[in-house]
């Protein structure tokens, strides 16, 4: 039996000494997308920021393996130069700092190096701008400054391609997008799984219209900090016609 790309296994977590997850199990193997569906409140944010690291969270019970090894007490930092990556539901704006400066110092920390050269960043990113249909001026913009809730989110795809992770973890990256900037962001993620199919992708999301782009492997159901359903896209199709009533019971 392989190795799994990403195991979950029983894991519990708190915020302020409530807890929010409350025994979730999952596997991802490589190149396979998963998708997380749920209620407000379900947890499925919850998840994808403990997947990472992130210090908000007290996991007290369970296991995350990468690539199987034990992360569950590694910080976000060990995770991302690990190969493991979060695109925000709300990317942050740093004021001061350009796209370009920002993926140079991520991008050289990903590979485990002092300093990448700008010119070699320039390109890489220049030939990715062009595959995401982004237009080359944003290389030198304030990261997330004045973006529209499109740019932000595509910008992340860019950061997705270059940074080069093995886990993709992607959180409501559809959340306010109309239908034209949703379907850049399906087509860019369509465009880095054709370069790296072994890239694998767990994609939180309220919508089917999403899913209709990435068509995931397994889709699991979150209600209450459990996973209580999982199937095909059939589930997610089930989910968008009749809502979440009958597993909230």
């Amino acid at each position: 039996m392989t190795t799994p790309l990403l195991e979950i296994i029983d894991l519990h977590a708190t915020a302020d000494d409530t807890e929010i997850l409350k025994g979730v199990s999952l596997r991802v193997d490589a190149g396979e997308v998963h998708a997380l569906m749920g209620p407000n409140g379900a947890g499925k944010s919850t998840l994808a920021s403990v997947l990472m690291g992130s210090p908000s969270y007290v996991v007290t019970a369970g296991t995350i393996r990468f690539q199987g090894e034990d992360v569950t007490s590694w910080s976000a930092d060990e995770r991302s130069k690990a190969g493991m990556f979060l695109a925000f539901q709300h990317p942050e704006a740093i004021g001061g700092v350009s796209v370009t400066q920002f993926l140079r110092q991520a991008v050289a920390a990903r590979r485990g190096i002092d300093e990448l050269s700008v010119l070699e960043v320039r390109l890489e990113m220049m030939e990715w701008m062009e595959q995401l249909k982004m237009d080359p001026a944003f290389a030198e913009r304030h990261l997330n400054e004045g973006f529209s809730g499109g740019e932000r989110k595509r910008n992340e795809i860019l950061q997705m391609a270059m940074l080069e992770p093995t886990l993709a973890i992607m959180d409501e990256t559809d959340s306010g997008l109309d239908i034209d900037a949703l379907q850049i962001v399906a087509d860019g993620v369509a465009t880095v799984r054709a370069k790296r199919p072994e890239l694998g992708i767990v994609v939180v999301t309220h919508y089917q219209r999403l899913l209709a782009q990435l068509a995931p492997d397994v889709v699991h159901l979150l209600v209450d900090g459990r996973i209580v359903a999982s199937g095909g896209p059939e589930l997610a199709a089930t989910i968008e016609a009749d809502g979440y009533e009958q597993w909230k019971a």
